[in-house]
């Protein structure tokens, strides 16, 4: 399943376009030695693209909103326990350069003027993971959109639980 589920990651950002010209210019991340490929929560994280956003809700059945979705995926990809708000997950783990920011690190936007107003979950190839909107459902986005790009306040590795 692991496999298909990398295959599929790598087919979509290879035939992926690129959209809006970015305001932002975030630099692909480098590979620390020793690195294999993606790691489970971004993996965990592409499965449930497509599962409906909800307010609130914490598992594909119920639904996700951002922070949900970030806590039930790295539960279960490395059983860590992580709170539940995006401002109190902003201190969670350590903070990772944007340059060396690897595939399962959490990124955090401002989208209401707070810094830490949002969450996702870097895929790698400058894509992320995320629930963003009441109507919509988990989606897979790029950081170099002129929305998402602007808005990047930083990376975060959280480690297993």
């Amino acid at each position: 399943m692991r496999l298909v589920l990398l295959a599929l990651v790598l087919l979509v950002s290879a035939c992926a376009t690129r959209g809006p010209v970015p305001v932002q210019s975030l630099p692909e991340a480098r590979l620390e030695s020793g690195t294999r490929g993606l790691s489970e929560p971004a993996i965990q994280a592409f499965s449930l693209v497509g599962t409906p956003y909800k307010w609130g809700g914490n598992t594909p059945d119920s639904g996700f909103d951002c922070s949900g979705l970030v806590v039930y995926v790295m539960h279960r990809a490395l059983g860590a326990r992580l709170p539940r708000t995006v401002e109190q997950m902003s201190r969670v783990g350590r903070e990772v350069d944007a340059a060396d920011r690897l595939p399962g690190d959490l990124v955090f936007f401002n989208t209401t003027g707070e810094g830490y107003s949002h969450v996702g979950i870097y895929i790698g190839q400058n894509r992320f993971v995320h629930a963003p909107t009441k109507g919509g459902t988990v989606r897979l986005e790029s950081l170099l959109s002129g929305y998402w790009g602007p808005r990047v306040t930083g990376f975060r590795r959280v480690s297993a639980g």
